[in-house]
Formats: C-alpha cells, sequence, structure tokens
C-alpha cells in the first residue's frame, strides 16, 4: 500500500480480513481523477463477499500529498461502516494516505 503515496490520481483498495483480522488480501474498487475517487458500496461489498471477507480496512490516497481526511472522505467512511453494517462485514478502518505519512480515520475518533 505504501505505493499509493505515489500515485497522481485517487486510488481506492480495500484490505480483506478473515475472522481473526489478518489481511487475506487486497482489492483496487476504483481509480479516480486528481482529487476524486467514486466508490460504492455495491463494488466494494461485492469484493468482499466473493472474497469471503469477514472484515474490511479500506484506504485511498490523496494525490495532494495532505492525507487529511475530507468532508466527502468522512461522508463516505459513515455509508461505507452502515451498509458494512447491515452485512456483517464490518468496516475497521479508512486509511488515508499521503507523502509519506497516513491518518487512521479510526485512530482519530472518525468512525
Amino acid at each position: 500500500m505504501e505505493e499509493m503515496r505515489l500515485f497522481r490520481e485517487e486510488h481506492f483498495r480495500a484490505l480483506l480480513l478473515n475472522t481473526r483480522n489478518e489481511v487475506t488480501g487486497m482489492q483496487e474498487i476504483s481509480v479516480g481523477s486528481l482529487n476524486a475517487s467514486l466508490v460504492h458500496p455495491r463494488e466494494l461489498f461485492h469484493a468482499a463477499i466473493s472474497r469471503k471477507a469477514a472484515a474490511i480496512i479500506v484506504a485511498h490516497n490523496h494525490p495532494s500529498g495532505d492525507p487529511t481526511p475530507s468532508k466527502e472522505d468522512l461522508a463516505l467512511t459513515a455509508r461505507l461502516k452502515q451498509a458494512g453494517d447491515l452485512l456483517g462485514i464490518p468496516v475497521l478502518d479508512h486509511l488515508v494516505i499521503g507523502d509519506n505519512r497516513f491518518v487512521s480515520m479510526k485512530e482519530r475518533g472518525l468512525m
């Protein structure tokens, strides 16, 4: 995932976890523009269901280098968390990756 800091457009990925919260795979969900990546819960959870994930961690990069979550990031995280709760596939964290640093929304109390 470290390479995400180098991308010039936003990439949105999911880490797929088993019941022990061990990473069993990674799936690229979408690639966007310079400052946006369109993600629909359907695509994210299709990947999680088809790969039998028990939980997921999502991550995307900010090409600007500033990993501060935007209002749009917060709204998307809330939607994904709600969808995951309904499906029984919890979203455990959302990482925003910038230049040589990242923000964990869970650690910041944003989810």
